[in-house]
């Protein structure tokens, strides 16, 4: 069982930036492909970015492109995502997930473990 908590939320004007990270509980925590989602009032939760178990591999949603760099400390049992040029629209409540394999995935399906979600808000 893994235990993911999040944290760093808050609120940010656009063009700002903003660090969110998940804390899991554990002592596999590198063999578990990581991954963020978001969900904004109204809308379904949708991928934003992954990460392979080592690190080493990582995908993006295209939306956040080039803004966001997902990225973890295996030593610390933490993921984070570094999220730059902010936007009214990234504004959601975000969510961390685990997978119990290395590889990492960008559908919901895959994940097995969730965290509670932080929220994370752009004002114009």
């Amino acid at each position: 069982q893994v235990q993911l908590v999040e944290s760093g939320g808050g609120m940010v004007q656009a063009g700002g930036s903003l660090r969110v990270s998940c804390a899991a509980s554990g002592r596999t925590f590198s063999t578990n492909a990581m991954g963020w989602f978001r969900q904004a009032p109204g809308k379904e939760r949708e991928f934003v970015a992954t990460i392979s178990g080592s690190g080493g591999v990582t995908f993006y949603a295209d939306s956040v492109k080039g803004r966001c760099t997902i990225s973890r400390d295996n030593g610390k049992n933490t993921m984070y995502l570094q999220m730059n040029n902010l936007k009214p629209e990234d504004t959601a409540v975000y969510y961390c997930a685990a997978r119990r394999v290395v590889v990492a995935f960008r559908l919901e399906s895959g994940y097995d473990y969730w965290g509670q979600g932080t929220q994370v808000t752009v004002s114009s």
